[in-house]
């Protein structure tokens, strides 16, 4: 049976890890992984090719890190088999993007490559920046923190069910108990929006 305390301790440090690791994969996901600049080919010009050129990045990687920074934003408010579901996709999408990290280990510096030397630049000196490690390193916080809620969710504290919409129905949502006589919670609702005061 899952442990309520241990739950209430792993809860907050696993949620933070893994917003922070998607964080920063979204971030580090969308800069330029790798630069170049050689001579022209006279020898005596210098040709940059770097951030906001579009070459030398990876959107795909981007994109699936924003998908497991939403995946940790949802798991917030969500309870039960339907939380613990969102934590594998959060786990998938972290391995989605540490997947397109090491096919850009190679590609993105090729890409950056044949673009330079299309600019008649002849030996270009391409770098890897320091972005494409910070994906990588994001990615995989992203994954251990995915992991971890997929085991430790069950034991987790949910959301109250007093934040449903009045009168819910559906996933096991008990219907507000009043005293017999007394409006009840959407009858005190239907006379605010009518301008009512229901308290007096």
């Amino acid at each position: 049976m899952p442990d309520p305390a241990a739950g209430r301790r792993t809860f907050g440090p696993v949620v933070l890890a893994g917003l922070a690791g998607a964080g920063l994969a979204a971030l580090a996901g969308h800069r330029t992984w790798a630069t170049a600049e050689g001579g022209g080919h006279a020898g005596d010009s210098l040709v940059q090719v770097a951030a906001g050129t579009g070459v030398g990045e990876s959107p795909a990687a981007g994109a699936l890190a924003l998908v497991a920074l939403a995946c940790w934003g949802v798991l917030l408010v969500t309870r039960g088999r339907f939380r613990r579901a969102v934590a594998v996709l959060a786990a998938l999408a972290a391995v989605a993007v540490l997947a397109a990290v090491a096919v850009g280990w190679s590609d993105v510096p090729d890409g950056v490559r044949d673009s330079v030397t299309s600019l008649g630049v002849e030996s270009p000196d391409v770098s890897r920046t320091g972005w494409i490690w910070a994906t990588g390193a994001g990615a995989l916080i992203a994954l251990v923190a995915a992991v971890a809620a997929v085991r430790l969710a069950p034991s987790w504290p949910e959301m109250g069910r007093r934040y449903d919409a009045p009168g819910a129905v559906g996933a096991g949502a008990p219907k507000d108990a009043a005293p017999e006589g007394a409006p009840s919670s959407l009858d005190l609702w239907r006379a605010m929006d009518e301008g009512e005061d229901p308290t007096a």
